[in-house]
């Protein structure tokens, strides 16, 4: 019974030398397999260790579906990704704008108060002294880009 056992156990050619080495050989294969699986999930981060796994496939569907999926991930990160450009080249634009608007509207006041403090200067037989008539009669010329306002006129009143 034993005799029948021990070669039940291991099979038709238990005996069999070259198969005992063959057995061990790919045994040891799957241990050292496993171990460098096993190492290089330790070392890798999360999407590199799935790369890792998917390279071991049971058909040619599981590795169309495993690489789909990674190629839709890595779309998926590089789309974030543009995005995230896309944000924060549009943050440091509002920024320059904003910083922009801040110094002309410093500068406006700036000017405002020039012309507050310098109309009281003005003659008042000078047409410049009604700053409103002066806005209302100044043109803006597109092809210079610049304003064209009337030019400083006394008008002295004669009294007969």
């Amino acid at each position: 019974l034993q005799m029948l056992e021990q070669q039940v156990v291991g099979g038709e050619q238990a005996a069999n030398k070259d198969l005992k080495e063959k057995r061990q050989r790919r045994k040891k294969y799957a241990d050292e397999r496993r171990m460098q699986l096993v190492a290089a999930l330790q070392q890798s981060n999360e999407d590199s260790s799935e790369w890792v796994l998917l390279n071991v496939y049971d058909s040619i569907q599981e590795e169309v579906r495993a690489k789909s999926k990674l190629l839709e991930k890595m779309q998926k990160k590089a789309a974030e990704t543009e995005i995230k450009d896309l944000q924060s080249e549009f943050e440091l634009e509002k920024i320059d704008y904003l910083s922009t608007i801040r110094r002309l509207e410093r500068d406006l006041m700036l000017f405002q108060q020039l012309l507050d403090q310098v109309q009281s200067l003005v003659r008042r037989d000078c047409n410049y002294s009604n700053l409103e008539k002066i806005k209302r009669q100044s043109v803006w010329d597109e092809e210079t880009g610049c304003w064209k306002i009337p030019e400083p006129v006394i008008e002295k009143t004669h009294l007969p």
